[in-house]
């Protein structure tokens, strides 16, 4: 690995990109992104600064559910190419100085995965209890109540066993039975078989739901109910976060923690009162537990302070902090905030404590692409329909160039783009003064001052809609000062200081006579203090 450090820990000054492969880049015209097309893209990622590419699964599979419901662990989808392209794409990442982490599912598999041909074909076959199975209830029906996320019940009765098989998910993604050692001794199969390749790093699916209960005991209704999707109108207590999924988790981290200087990312669900108990104490377990914090809080300068204090006082003495602000599952944050907040988020998130995660497109201040309907593919808007969970704006191709094709293909794209050509790559990296260059100065920064990337925090009281604090590192500090107004607003601090940067790129190096500073409506500013 060409230019790496041998550091274990290098996740903790990296600077983490989501890319959803199907809608990265095509090579051949078929209209969905693939591993060549990626091939052709690192020289962008390279530009952009990024330490690490996650990707979204890549293996084979029907892709009912962006590749979430898996035929093959260990072969490559041909939509996206070979094995032998993975292993030429990753050397060439690695090349670059940037590491790959790889999505892994260990909940569910695909119906067509011979793991779960084998096991729903006999009550007595090898594979037999590799998966939740139950007996009908005395009616005949399905075992309790238990929901799908994507709507009607979880189970799904199969009649060669006479059984019915238990979903989270869609009813062609059952679950996997991780109280079964010869399933975690598999999914540890699987994983050695990428990291022998050559990974960096896996980002565990659905980490918080791999135990359900024993007893298979209903869940209650959610008293909360009211204008929520049918799926959530049961408090999962009985199927999410169990307390045995800890053990799940543990015994995935062994595995990882054999590989030296890799690491485990996972998505959990919950409060942010949980989010601490997936680090682990006497046995770890998630190196980075994705936090999504900052996509749910209110945009102000009060509700962000309180939201930043509130994970930052969940998580252990030890854990190292993580922020993700966008991803394929996700809403897009540019249209919840605005393109000119977008600025003030993308210091935000390059200037906190802890790793950052941001989705191919963010950075180019990209917001939900509307999608007719008769070209929906998310089973979410297609099941649960009129609860606005389609996630399909977020999955549409990434826009390079202002074409009918958007420089993603010369075909037809599976989702299509962005109307009128913008935001787009390459009329931003010709402005000096784009979200794009502003994303890039800030990564770019990042990696200068370790301040920034390693370094102590120290919030401020926010008031007058600036969000406020200091980091910190042996003799150097940096304030951070983030207008989430339109309006300008005059903010003062203690110290002598010099600007190196403000949002709006126009103003770096400058030396600050006084202890204060108007900022410009949507204008966050980084200032170096000059030592005492």
């Amino acid at each position: 690995m060409s230019g790496f450090s041998d550091e274990a820990a290098w996740w903790q000054s990296a600077v983490i990109y989501e890319i959803a492969l199907i809608s990265f880049q095509d090579s051949n015209g078929d209209g969905k992104g693939d591993l060549t097309g990626l091939m052709s893209r690192i020289d962008y990622l390279k530009w952009l600064g990024v330490d690490a590419v996650w990707l979204t699964p890549i293996y084979k599979s029907p892709f009912r559910d962006l590749g979430y419901d898996i035929s093959d662990y260990c072969s490559i989808d041909p939509t996206f190419g070979s094995l032998d392209e993975f292993d030429h794409v990753l050397k060439a990442l690695h090349a670059a100085d940037i590491r790959l982490i790889l999505d892994l599912v260990p909940n569910h598999t695909a119906n067509d995965h011979a793991w779960f041909i084998e096991s729903s074909s006999s009550r007595n076959s090898a594979k037999a209890d590799w998966y939740i199975w139950a007996d009908p209830a005395e009616n005949g029906g399905p075992p309790n109540n238990w929901r799908s996320r994507f709507g009607g019940t979880g189970w799904e009765w199969c009649e060669a066993r006479r059984q019915y098989y238990y979903h989270s998910f869609l009813v062609e993604q059952p679950d996997l039975n991780w109280r079964n050692p010869q399933v975690r001794a598999a999914i540890a199969d699987v994983m050695r078989f990428w990291l022998d390749r050559g990974v960096d790093g896996f980002r565990v699916d659905a980490s918080a739901v791999l135990i359900k209960d024993q007893l298979l005991r209903d869940n209650p209704p959610n008293p909360q109910a009211k204008d929520k999707p049918p799926p959530q109108r049961q408090t999962p207590v009985f199927t999410d976060d169990r307390p045995e999924t800890m053990d799940c988790i543990e015994f995935i981290r062994e595995v990882i923690d054999s590989y030296p200087g890799r690491v485990l990312c996972g998505e959990v669900q919950g409060k942010i009162d949980r989010i601490g108990h997936f680090y682990g104490n006497d046995r770890p377990r998630l190196h980075l537990p994705l936090n999504f914090a900052l996509l749910d809080s209110q945009w102000d300068a009060l509700s962000l302070q309180a939201t930043i204090d509130a994970y930052l006082n969940a998580i252990p003495e030890h854990a190292w902090p993580v922020w993700v602000v966008g991803g394929h599952d996700k809403q897009r944050i540019a249209s919840k905030i605005g393109k000119a907040q977008m600025r003030v988020l993308a210091m935000l998130l390059m200037t906190l404590p802890g790793t950052p995660f941001f989705f191919m497109g963010d950075e180019i201040g990209r917001k939900r692409v509307p999608i007719p309907s008769d070209r929906v593919h998310d089973p979410f808007e297609k099941l649960v329909p009129g609860f606005g969970l389609c996630r399909d704006p977020e999955r549409a191709p990434m826009r390079w160039d202002g074409s009918a094709g958007g420089g993603f293909t010369n075909g037809d794209p599976w989702l299509p783009l962005e109307p009128g050509g913008t935001p787009n790559v390459a009329e931003q990296q010709r402005s000096e003064r784009s979200v794009l260059a502003l994303f890039r100065a800030l990564i770019m920064l990042r990696h200068e001052h370790a301040c920034l990337s390693q370094g102590g925090y120290e919030p401020l009281r926010s008031h007058n809609d600036v969000l406020a604090y200091r980091r910190t590192k042996g003799g150097a500090q940096i304030l951070v000062a983030l207008n989430v107004a339109t309006e300008p607003r005059k903010w003062h601090w203690l110290g002598r200081g010099r600007l190196l940067m403000s949002t709006h790129l126009d103003r770096r190096s400058e030396t600050l006579p006084e202890a204060s500073i108007l900022l410009r409506g949507n204008e966050g500013v980084i200032i170096a203090l000059e030592a005492r």
